[in-house]
C-alpha cells in the first residue's frame, strides 16, 4: 500500500486550489503532449475558452482543482469529476475519475504524488468511496505512478481508442478511499 496520505509537498511547492489565474497554466499542461503521445485521447489541443468552461462546470459541481505551485509558477495540476453520468446513472455518485498532470521537467520531485494525496483527501472528505485512473497502457509511467499510491489495475481495454492510425488499449486502475464504506 502507499505511505499515509498526508500530503509529501516539496518544500519549495504550494498545493492551493486553482484560481482563474491558472488556466492558462493548466491548458498549457493538459496540452503539452496532445500532439505528440497518447496521454490524452485527442489530437486537438484545448483552447484556452474551453478550459474557462471546464473550470466554471467543475466549480458548479463542486469538483476541486488543485495547482502545485512553485514561486508563483503552476508546475502541475489534478482534479476530479464523476466516473460516469452520476445524475443519470445515481449508483456511480460515490466513484470519481481523477485527472493529473506535472510538467515534464518536474517529475520524480513528488509534486504528483502531493497532488493526488491532495485530490484524494478532498474526495474523501466529500464522501467519495472509489476513485479511477483511466491510462494508456502505453503510459507506462502513469501505470507504475498510481500502483505506488496504492491503485489496483482492474481492467484492460482493448482497441477503445484511436489515435495516429491506431487502435489504443486503456487501463483502468482504482483506489478504494473510503475503506470504511460510511453510507
Amino acid at each position: 500500500m502507499c505511505r499515509p496520505c498526508l500530503p509529501t509537498v516539496p518544500a519549495d511547492v504550494v498545493i492551493r486550489d486553482a484560481t482563474e489565474r491558472d488556466l492558462p497554466a493548466i491548458s498549457d499542461l493538459s496540452n503539452a503532449m496532445v500532439t505528440t503521445s497518447t496521454i490524452a485521447w485527442t489530437e486537438s489541443p484545448e483552447t484556452l475558452a474551453q478550459r474557462e468552461a471546464w473550470f466554471e462546470h467543475q466549480q458548479v459541481d463542486g469538483n476541486p482543482v488543485l495547482v502545485a505551485d512553485l514561486d508563483g509558477t503552476v508546475v502541475g495540476y489534478a482534479t476530479y469529476a464523476d466516473f460516469r453520468d452520476s445524475h443519470k446513472w445515481p449508483g456511480y455518485r460515490f466513484t470519481i475519475e481523477h485527472t493529473i498532470h506535472v510538467r515534464e521537467d518536474h517529475w520524480g520531485r513528488d509534486i504528483g504524488r502531493a497532488l493526488l494525496d491532495a485530490l484524494i483527501e478532498r474526495g474523501r472528505v466529500a464522501g467519495k468511496h472509489v476513485i479511477v485512473a483511466a491510462v494508456d497502457s502505453a503510459n507506462v509511467g502513469s501505470i507504475h505512478f498510481h500502483e505506488r499510491l496504492g491503485f489496483v489495475e482492474v481492467a484492460r481495454m482493448p482497441e477503445t481508442g484511436h489515435k495516429f492510425g491506431a487502435w489504443l488499449e486503456l487501463v483502468l486502475l482504482q483506489r478504494i478511499i473510503d475503506p470504511g464504506g460510511r453510507r
